[in-house]
């Protein structure tokens, strides 16, 4: 065996793919820990793989002297001459040790240590190589299922593809064959762990590099990837060169390249549609196989009205909401999708709304509703300076539709009974007393019921239904404590209509 360790270090660097120098380091370093385990740590040996002999020699070394005072460390300069005849005192001299006397022991720890240290250079190898690999798609044999994990086989070493990286319902048998993307490599376990994903939008990324050569010569390009594994992808795609379809170069000849894609996932639906940088094309686009009439952008919110013919509705919304769901991840832009018969009813309300606004004309109505406006309400909140900036509407006419419009807002609130006091009779004489309610109230004493009372408020309804700025006029409030005498009667007055106790 000895003599064929030489050859054996060859045949296990080619198998491994371990550096030579490696294994020879490992080699001499194990028999070193052997030889001091056997002859004592204290002693100076050393451990030399001797390539022409093919064989590890262990030396110990000792100062050669002509009076021993260390037997350990010192040898006679009588006995080193009888070991090399040129040796002088003070020289340091090499003893060669006999290797195959360490005991059964100590070579069964050297070769643990072999065995520990060649895992250790396999495992840096390993890293290295897969290190670089993370990202790409690489095809192994399923082994067995750990806790959950799918252990795959990929040659040199063992991944794992986790419960979470598995797509919904596939399964997995000993020996099938499995493509999956490399997603991490941890290092924190016993040699190198990689992990890898068939859930990854990055996988289906790579499916079509490999399928389409446009792809992969970058002559078309992958803008965007919305996924549910197992169920149903969508893809925007671009072309760098006018005279290549995108969409038909990922699709193939009838269908042949997304087809061997959609194999691949075991059936889960593609769709690729165009990208595009106008959003609202980019939408349409998303949503196919389902049409569009017409498309209402609010860029501030990035939200999207979506109108669709009414036999349309499901097919854009798809099953359990997945097609706009996965429309709204592949473009970023919040979607809200309605039939054209529910967008026509609901133009017809905003539009009567619209109409209210006192003096506004068909034209004014139309600019304001195709800016997105559908309420008085929504213009004060927006402000004047916005309605300026409405193509179509000059200065003058902004600022009077705003006007009117905040006028209008203003009498419907004067009309509205609730938001006004209800008028408490007069009372007969200024020493009329206040309602017993009106003191039970906390915080009202005797005077400031009777102040209330005499200003209108002559019972919980009334004070329930005040402004706070009215309320705190009458004299001993102010709007902090008119606030919460507000407050505190229409606890009580929701109490009694309950038949609750405070």
């Amino acid at each position: 065996m000895v003599e064929n360790l030489s050859r054996v270090l060859d045949q296990v660097g080619r198998d491994k793919g371990i550096d030579r120098k490696i294994l020879v380091e490992t080699i001499e370093s194990a028999m070193l820990a052997a030889a001091k385990k056997m002859y004592g740590a204290e002693r100076e040996i050393e451990a030399h793989f001797n390539e022409d002999l093919g064989e590890v020699e262990i030396f110990e070394f000792k100062v050669v002297a002509e009076t021993i005072e260390d037997p350990i460390k010192q040898i006679s300069l009588t006995e080193a001459r009888d070991l090399d005849p040129e040796v002088e005192a003070g020289d340091s001299l090499g003893i060669k040790l006999d290797a195959s006397i360490l005991g059964r022991i100590s070579a069964q720890s050297a070769k643990q240590v072999i065995i520990q240290k060649m895992r250790d250079a396999e495992g840096d190898i390993i890293f290295e190589e897969f290190k670089k690999r993370e990202g790409e798609v690489v095809s192994g044999t399923v082994r067995r299922y750990e806790r959950g994990n799918v252990v795959v086989d990929l040659g040199k070493t063992e991944a794992i593809l986790p419960p979470r990286e598995q797509i919904p319902r596939e399964t997995y048998r000993p020996g099938d064959r499995v493509r999956a993307l490399v997603v991490e490599i941890d290092r924190s376990g016993r040699g190198p762990q990689i992990v890898l994903s068939r859930t990854s939008p990055k996988f289906l990324i790579k499916l079509f590099e490999m399928e389409v050569p446009e792809i992969y010569e970058r002559v078309v390009e992958i803008r965007a990837v919305a996924r549910e594994p197992g169920a149903r992808s969508k893809v925007a795609v671009s072309s760098r060169d006018s005279n290549v379809d995108p969409v038909g170069a990922c699709v193939g000849v009838k269908g042949s390249r997304v087809q061997n894609i959609v194999q691949e996932l075991r059936g889960e639906r593609v769709d690729i549609s165009t990208f595009s940088d106008n959003p609202a094309k980019l939408v349409v686009n998303a949503l196919a196989p389902a049409a569009v009439s017409s498309v209402i952008l609010d860029e501030s919110s990035k939200a999207m009205e979506v109108i669709v013919p009414d036999d349309q509705l499901s097919l854009a919304i798809g099953k359990k909401g997945q097609n706009v769901r996965l429309a709204v991840q592949l473009t970023d832009w919040k979607i809200d999708i309605r039939s054209e018969s529910e967008a026509a009813e609901v133009a017809k309300k905003a539009r009567e709304e619209l109409y209210q606004i006192p003096g506004i004309s068909n034209t004014a109505v139309e600019l304001l509703y195709e800016a997105g406006y559908r309420s008085p309400e929504e213009i004060i909140k927006d402000g004047a300076e916005h309605l300026k900036m409405i193509p179509g509407l000059d200065e003058e006419t902004a600022l009077q539709i705003f006007t009117r419009a905040g006028e209008l807002l203003t009498a419907k609130k004067l009309e509205t009974p609730e938001e006004i006091p209800a008028p408490a009779e007069a009372p007969d004489s200024p020493s009329s007393p206040a309602p017993e309610e009106l003191r039970q109230i906390p915080g009202v004493g005797e005077k400031l019921a009777e102040a209330l009372f005499e200003s209108g408020f002559a019972d919980l309804r009334s004070l329930a239904q005040a402004e706070v700025e009215k309320l705190a006029q009458v004299k001993g409030l102010g709007p902090k404590k008119a606030e919460k005498i507000i407050a505190e009667a229409r606890t009580q007055l929701e109490q009694k209509k309950s038949g609750g106790k405070k």
